[in-house]
């Protein structure tokens, strides 16, 4: 039986075309939806179980992006040769995807629920992971699942000075703006992306830009949804209530619990166990023979505990640790804290840490990446830690997840922007963040503690680099809202929005925000982003007092390096026959000697422990590919002696003829005894035979003539 196919397509504004396709694969799935663009396939597929587990008051959403080697006409590299777990970047796009769902599925929602996005067919010029929020709603658009979307999510990059949806992938490598963006048609719900220093200004035109696309995709899966017949949705129950015991305990435990959060206690420990304390008041004093629910009960305390703190924020503008609504943490900071290491700091906001260190490496430390839409190096490296004692908790030591990845990669990307350009500055970097307390925005304090090592280092950044948290608190009844500067964890987890923000003086460099209501308006954003501003700026200026500019030179044991370029001719030159000249330099110099070929040049990369052993290695290979003149004088040694004179090795790897004659000024009739093989001697380079190349060398011309000299 053929199957029912249904297909809505998507016009973009540069003319090309989204396609969105159900009933033809997967469809034992609840959802299933190939989306297409070009030769970009992605198979979209949501699965959900019947209902909600025991004991479970939360929605287990997994979402799993995966890109399919074989997509690209290209075959896994390894033992194995096939796909094996997430690659960083997988994670990545599996985390856009689902920070962008997350919040609009129902909040008494708890069945498992699995989000699964594969390539199935790719093209390097259109970059999936713009397209795979898409598909993914548009599988639960089809299916039966609830779900309070649909949602999308575009790419915005500025091109030559001006914004474009979708860019190709070269479009992206020279933008000075790339942006995510997911939101339903109704609001913005997500937006990560990095920029070369943009204004609060650029970023509003390229999320209402954004918007605007988002709201012709939410339509199109309302009309794809509307083909299939899937716009009823399943029933549920997966929560029990008891609105009596509700309203009794916070009639009983909110003033209690308001007075605590009242107190500002700056402490997060302290204010936690005082919140604790009222709870276990209330549980030890229930009789036996009690048949109120435990669960229930601590379910009511912690939506009580939310809304007395959130109400504190919203009447009186006061928040859990005392602090004003635009009022940053104290701050301190050093540098050099770690001897034996080539960068290192400490940055401490409130009560969140990182500590930092930098290590510089050569291109034999370059990170290779093998994917399926990408082939090649990466020379800066940034790895994010958060281990439980940061908290003061016990937790076993497992690996990275995926949070470690996320935090990791925005702070990446918040300070690549100011390294230098690999030509002045050739090094591998690699920055690792060990977080050893948290309490809010530890990703921001690695930004923080990032710049400060690098300049530390010595690494030439173009400027220093600050991030902060801005959360928000709102009350959709009253209209009340309270944007938060450099928000606590605990304002996190109660608040509806966490917007990071980092950048220099001039502008943001990076930024990542979720939402977890629905939506947000432009008025709110701009608010947040004017408060962000100014807080950057504080955070600055107290970094600036720790270091301001880079160290004007490496640690001395720091290894150095320089690259050069030079005519793709002297490549074999430097290598020699099997390699021997280029080990042999490497050998007596101490020093690293790379060389490739890149745009029909030659790319020499040079490193080593100290300054002599490198510039006893350049020496050599500026004597290599220095172009022999006539008239130029050099130190030469003797290879070889003949009857009718020497050959003497000038420049390293030429030879030129010392004829007899050329010897002394007083007359030589034979070599015997006149020069040995090894002997050193200067020489004057005075002819080159423009039909051979060969080099005829004189001594006598640099020695003066004796009166009685006959020649």
């Amino acid at each position: 039986m053929l199957p029912v196919v249904h297909t809505k397509k998507i016009i973009l504004a540069d003319g090309n075309e989204i396609s969105l396709e159900t009933g033809k694969l997967a469809k034992q799935s609840d959802g299933a939806v190939v989306l297409r663009m070009g030769n970009t396939m992605l198979l979209a597929t949501v699965c959900t179980a019947a209902d909600a587990k025991d004991g479970v008051d939360f929605m287990p959403l997994t979402v799993d992006y995966q890109e399919k080697f074989a997509s690209l006409g290209k075959i896994p590299g390894g033992f194995l040769r096939r796909e094996g777990r997430l690659s960083d970047y997988e994670i990545l796009v599996s985390r856009l995807i689902d920070r962008a769902l997350r919040p609009l599925f129902p909040d008494d929602y708890h069945a498992d629920t699995q989000v699964m996005v594969t390539l199935i067919s790719g093209d390097k010029e259109t970059q999936p992971d713009a397209l795979a929020a898409l598909a993914a709603s548009a599988a639960l658009a089809v299916s039966n699942i609830p779900f309070n979307g649909p949602i999308s999510e575009v790419r915005v990059a500025k091109v030559d000075g001006v914004f474009k949806l979708l860019p190709t992938t070269s479009e992206i490598a020279r933008a000075t703006v790339d942006l995510m963006v997911a939101g339903s048609a109704k609001d913005i719900v997500m937006v990560e992306g990095e920029a070369d220093e943009m204004s609060e200004e650029e970023m509003i035109e390229a999320l209402e830009l954004a918007h605007a696309a988002i709201k012709l995709q939410c339509q199109a899966q309302l009309e794809l949804s509307e083909l299939v017949g899937s716009t009823k949705k399943r029933e549920y129950s997966h929560e029990k209530h008891d609105l009596e015991l509700k309203q009794k305990l916070t009639n009983l435990l909110y003033p209690k619990v308001y007075a605590v959060a009242q107190k500002g206690n700056p402490n997060k420990h302290e204010r936690g166990s005082d919140f604790k304390a009222i709870l276990k008041e209330y549980l030890d004093a229930l009789p036996a023979d009690s048949t109120e629910s435990k669960d229930l009960i601590k379910k009511y305390y912690h939506d009580i505990e939310k809304d007395a703190c959130r109400n504190l924020v919203l009447d009186e503008r006061k928040r859990l640790d005392g602090r004003k609504l635009d009022e940053i943490r104290p701050i301190w900071s050093e540098i050099n804290y770690l001897p034996a290491v080539h960068g290192s700091s400490v940055f401490t906001r409130g009560e969140t840490q990182s500590l930092t260190s930098v290590t510089l490496g050569s291109k034999l430390d370059e990170q290779q990446i093998d994917s399926a839409m990408y082939a090649g190096y990466n020379k800066f490296l940034l790895h994010y830690n958060f281990p439980g004692f940061s908290t003061g908790e016990v937790k076993p030591n497992r690996g990275v997840g995926r949070r470690e990845v996320g935090h990791g990669n925005l702070a990446l990307r918040s300070l690549k922007k100011v390294l230098p350009a690999e030509t002045t500055f050739p090094y591998t970097i690699r920055v690792v963040s060990d977080i050893l307390e948290s309490n809010g925005s530890s990703s921001m304090a690695t930004v923080c503690a990032g710049s400060l090592a690098l300049m530390d280092a010595g690494v030439p950044i173009k400027s220093g680099v600050s991030g902060i948290a801005m959360g928000l608190i709102t009350d959709t009844k009253t209209g009340k809202y309270a944007v938060l500067s450099d928000i606590l964890g605990d304002e996190d987890h109660l608040g509806d929005m966490d917007f990071k923000v980092a950048g220099t003086s001039k502008g943001i460099t990076a930024c990542q925000m979720d939402i977890k209501i629905d939506g947000l308006s432009f008025q709110v954003v701009r608010e947040a982003l004017a408060q962000a501003k100014r807080g950057r700026e504080h955070i600055l200026n107290e970094m600036n007092k720790t270091i301001s500019t880079p160290k004007a030179d490496l640690k001395s044991f720091a290894p150095r390096m320089v690259t050069m370029f030079i005519e793709k001719e002297f490549i074999g030159a430097i290598i020699g026959p099997g390699g021997k000249i280029i080990q042999e330099m490497q050998k007596t110099t101490g020093a690293v000697i790379n060389i490739e070929e890149i745009d029909g040049k030659g790319k020499v990369s040079v490193s080593a422990t100290n300054g002599d052993a490198l510039d006893a290695a350049l020496a050599k290979i500026k004597a290599i590919v220095t172009v022999p003149e006539v008239g130029e004088i050099y130190d030469g040694v003797v290879k070889a002696v003949q009857t009718y004179g020497a050959f003497v090795e000038f420049m390293p790897g030429k030879d030129g003829l010392l004829h007899i004659s050329e010897i002394k000024w007083e007359r030589v009739d034979n070599m015997d005894g006149i020069l040995e093989v090894g002997e050193k001697l200067k020489v004057k380079l005075i002819d080159i035979d423009p039909k051979t190349g060969k080099y005829r060398l004189s001594r006598k011309v640099l020695i003066p003539k004796p009166e009685n000299a006959v020649a």
